[in-house]
């Protein structure tokens, strides 16, 4: 009788505590769900990219460097209704932005533009590794939206600075100097010992 009764027990102990695991469980998912929907809610609100040329310089490389417009018209491209549909965008822009620096116009190969795209690619890729994690840093991504535009707003800048400066002449004597400052023209060093022919 004793074994019967403490049989029961344990029985009951056993179906009690698998109810209240099953519980702890469908409140743990739920609590999941809610967190995603917000962290959703958030990178929607942050989700905001500034992908209109501002200048006229920009709005010109717009039409002639064709990576250029596909970076911008991806960014002008928001994602809709789930966290996916942003890590495909992410994944996307992580594409544009490294072609970026593939094609770069020969007027705007200069380290300044080089470095400032760099920037932009480190910000992007950054944007797409945060993504793609699992528990998404929503903040850190809402920030990184924002570096990414002041990228933007800074490589534009110094593009236009660039056009600005190549449209300014030059003075009297200023090309004789700027050879003269060259180094690969500059006369090798001679050895005094080797005979000279004069």
């Amino acid at each position: 009788m004793k074994f019967k009764l403490a049989t029961l027990f344990i029985l009951v102990f056993v179906l009690f505590s698998c109810k209240n695991e099953k519980q702890n469980h469908l409140v743990e998912k739920e609590k999941d769900i809610k967190k995603k929907e917000l962290i959703f809610s958030n990178i929607n609100k942050g989700w905001v990219f500034n992908a209109k040329p501002i200048n006229a310089t920009s709005q010109e490389n717009t039409l002639s460097w064709n990576e250029w417009r596909l970076f911008l018209s991806e960014l002008d491209q928001k994602p809709k209704k789930t966290i996916r549909a942003f890590q495909k965008k992410s994944t996307e822009l992580s594409k544009k932005v490294m072609a970026l620096n593939d094609n770069i116009p020969i007027n705007f190969s200069k380290p300044q533009i080089k470095s400032r795209i760099s920037t932009l690619i480190t910000k992007v890729r950054m944007l797409d590794l945060f993504i793609h994690l699992d528990n998404i840093p929503d903040k850190k991504v809402i920030v990184l939206v924002s570096e990414i535009n002041e990228e933007l707003v800074s490589l534009q800048n110094q593009m236009d600075k660039i056009v600005q400066k190549s449209k300014i002449p030059m003075e009297a004597g200023e090309s004789d100097l700027l050879k003269m400052l060259d180094t690969t023209r500059a006369i090798p060093n001679v050895n005094p010992n080797l005979p000279r022919v004069e």
